[in-house]
């Protein structure tokens, strides 16, 4: 399928002739409605015209083509883009084109000269797209072409002044790409080489009619579509092949010793090693970049001696080496926060006013008004977000390659619902499992001294495994299997199609959650929900369930992250309740897949509980009836809404003391079944023996009989119970 640029408008700098004007009349071919700039000025930056631009304009709408023509100098970037913005409403695209030549041997070169190029080529690059930037930044979409030369690049006599501006366009470009990424805007760097104004001064006639525009155009606009998801490339092209060009660097040599001055004999000695490129390295960041130099540090400090280069110095080429990353503690982090980040963390994780007990999380005027335990993910999350990992040595890595592959967080004391906190990070644990490499990464939280919290990170590395490490730590906290028996109860809770761009605002501003291009490199269809909102949603699914949302009783949580949710999908959260130990597993609805597992929240005892009290799920024959109850909410859960419509509560007794505690919603949503005590009213409300209860559904004991004998005692609206029959019938299959 073609191309096209329906919709979008390009500024194309310089585009009254050569490259600039072959780069408009492609645009505009293709659907683009487009600005063509052009000065007029002769190639060494003197006199003025309208006459190319409007030449260009003339050739674009006779072809049934949009285009309005611009004479301003890019010195004036405000005016171009407010050209576009007059014209179509809108800027999409821009492609830096415009230059000039003043060419002159570096002796000859004069103030004049040099400034006169950098004011062309590099201020104007900067002024023009400075004034585009904003635009791009809120419409969540801009492409930007920067032209350097291979003069830059390469150098080349007589060009001291372009050479400079030329390579300083691209590194203006390699920052638009850190500061763009996270708004869809894109910024490529190209290098051509085709006949022109500028290039007939330099090369010979035949040569200058060989290198066509027509043979660098189509790389700009492949650059500047939607489906392309290059960004900070930098390309030579001409003649019709096109090259990508990336840095290289050395392995190095580190010439120094612990405590002793560094010589440049020491340089001398090890210049062979230092300029060797055998096994060189190709960062592809600042932070990568950095990397080797922390490295260097903790080597001479530890060894005291002549290394070799930092790189090698991991086990293998999987940049991982426990024997120097384990143990290894990280500057600690502060956290300052108030009532507001823990109401915006409750409504993130799908807390609403529609749940009068959500409430107390949500109001900071609620007497009872509290932080949401699995808040405490929040409280230690800045230690990843700001690179920490990437500072330690032992751990050289791609942050891309980086997955969140469990957590585990536990509760010394409630959280606070504002104040300073500190955390300290630790490296617990590396292991090898061979795809990939398994980080354990504790981080102890605290509030003057006092340990509040503690989470383990446990990551996964893509790619990194391989370097003949232990496959399994005792330090690991472990995830558990759910019990081979039907849940005692189920909640299914829908998220918004706007939950994570909710959630994100609690600090978690990784562009996949929100940025479809971004979403798309990673090979999803739409941006995906952080999973650690999935996590707060089945967490606060147990608070509610068996802890009367009571943030006191919440210990410890641990998940395993499966598969990934789509904003606007329902979880569904199962639980089965062992003790104090609830085991959950959460699901997507709508296609049964598993998004948390091996999971469970221990809780601690409810404050009133003694040892003659019975527990949910001691052994009761009816906990089987209530569990096939849920299995069929699950799957006729709307039907049965339709047919019944009301809230049925159990009090389920044994040997006189009460025993199990379940509700049965056919009322709200697609129904659910609810294990323990419940925060919201039932219509009607039946106590039973277990023994009875049994009878009843079994149908050995008629209910008139049993209510009227004592056995069934009943609350509520008696008249529901006749809709008992839909969800009790065929007992064969319970």
């Amino acid at each position: 399928m073609s191309l096209s640029f329906e919709g979008r408008v390009v500024l194309v700098t310089g585009a009254g002739g050569g490259l600039g004007r072959e780069y408009a009349l492609a645009f505009a071919e293709r659907g683009a409605s487009v600005v063509v700039n052009d000065l007029g000025a002769d190639t060494k930056g003197g006199g003025k015209s309208s006459a190319a631009a409007d030449k260009v304009v003339e050739e674009i709408r006779a072809k049934g083509g949009k285009a309005v023509a611009n004479y301003d100098s890019v010195e004036d970037g405000e005016k171009l883009i407010q050209t576009a913005l007059d014209a179509f409403g809108r800027i999409d695209i821009v492609v830096n084109n415009a230059g000039i030549l003043r060419d002159r041997s570096f002796a000859r070169t004069s103030d004049l000269d040099w400034d006169l190029i950098h004011r062309v080529h590099l201020r104007g690059s900067f002024l023009v797209t400075r004034a585009a930037w904003n635009h791009m930044k809120k419409q969540k979409f801009g492409r930007i072409i920067m032209t350097t030369s291979a003069a830059g690049i390469y150098g080349n006599f007589g060009q001291a002044n372009y050479s400079a501006a030329k390579l300083g366009m691209l590194g203006l470009a390699n920052t638009l790409v850190v500061e763009g990424r996270n708004y869809n805007i894109h910024c490529n760097t190209i290098a051509p080489i085709a006949g022109s104004r500028l290039t007939e001064t330099v090369m010979p006639p035949d040569l200058v009619a060989s290198l066509k525009p027509e043979y660098v155009a189509p790389l700009v606009l492949w650059l500047c579509h939607d489906q392309c998801q290059e960004n900070g490339g930098l390309f030579e092209v001409g003649a019709g092949w096109i090259g990508k060009l990336r840095w290289e660097r050395s392995q190095g040599h580190i010439v120094r010793q612990k405590n002793q001055p560094m010589n440049p004999e020491a340089v001398r000695d090890q210049w062979d090693k230092i300029c060797d490129f055998t096994d060189a390295t190709k960062p592809t960041s600042t932070q990568e970049s950095m990397l080797s130099f922390v490295s260097v540090l903790s080597q001479v400090e530890s060894e005291g001696g002549v290394e070799a280069n930092p790189t090698a110095a991991a086990a293998s080429t999987s940049g991982i080496n426990p024997a120097e990353a384990v143990g290894q503690k990280l500057p600690p982090t502060s956290f300052s926060f108030n009532h507001t980040q823990c109401i915006l963390y409750a409504l993130g994780v799908g807390m609403s006013t529609k749940d009068p007990d959500h409430l107390r999380f949500l109001y900071e005027g609620h007497p009872d008004f509290s932080c949401l335990p699995t808040f405490g993910v929040i409280l230690s999350q800045a230690v990843l977000m700001d690179g920490g990992l990437l500072s330690v040595p032992g751990i050289n890595i791609d942050p891309t390659q980086v997955l969140h592959g469990e957590h585990y967080l536990e509760i010394f004391k409630p959280l606070p619902t504002s104040g300073p906190l500190t955390s300290e990070a630790t490296i617990a644990d590396i292991l090898d499992k061979g795809s990939g490499a398994v980080i354990l990464f504790d981080v102890n939280t605290y509030q003057d001294k006092e340990l509040l919290c503690y989470n383990q990170f446990s990551v996964f590395v893509v790619g990194a495994g391989g370097f003949g490490g232990k496959r399994t730590s005792e330090k690991a906290k472990a995830a558990l299997p759910a019990p081979q028996r039907a849940p005692d109860a189920v909640v299914i809770d829908s998220t918004t199609r706007d939950q994570a761009a909710l959630y994100r605002l609690s600090g978690d501003w990784n562009p996949l959650h929100i940025d479809p291009s971004i979403a798309a490199m990673g090979g999803f269809k739409a941006p995906i929900l952080h999973g650690l909102c999935s996590f707060g949603f089945a967490a606060r699914h147990v608070l509610k369930q068996f802890a009367d949302n009571d943030p006191s009783r919440f210990k410890a949580v641990k998940v395993r992250f499966v598969k990934p949710v789509t904003p606007g999908q329902s979880l569904q959260t199962e639980m089965w309740k062992e003790g104090n130990r609830i085991h959950i597993q959460c699901k997507v609805k709508e296609t049964d897949a598993v998004v948390l597992s091996g999971a469970y929240v221990d809780l601690h005892p409810a404050p009133d509980a003694s040892p003659q009290t019975l527990t949910q799920g001691g052994g009761l024959q009816s906990e089987l009836v209530f569990a096939e109850i849920g299995r069929r909410i699950r799957d006729t859960g709307a039907e049965l809404v339709k047919k019944v419509s009301a809230v049925f509560g159990w009090e389920i007794t044994k040997d006189g003391k009460s025993a199990g505690q379940w509700t049965i919603d056919l009322k709200n949503g697609s129904g659910s079944l609810h294990s323990g005590p419940y925060s919201g009213k039932a219509d009607v409300t039946f106590t039973v023996s277990d023994e009875d209860f049994m009878a009843v559904v079994r149908g050995t004991l008629d209910p008139q009989k049993a209510f009227f004998s004592g056995k069934l005692k009943v609350r509520g609206n008696i008249m529901l119970s006749q809709k008992l029959e839909v969800i009790l019938k065929d007992y064969a299959k319970l």
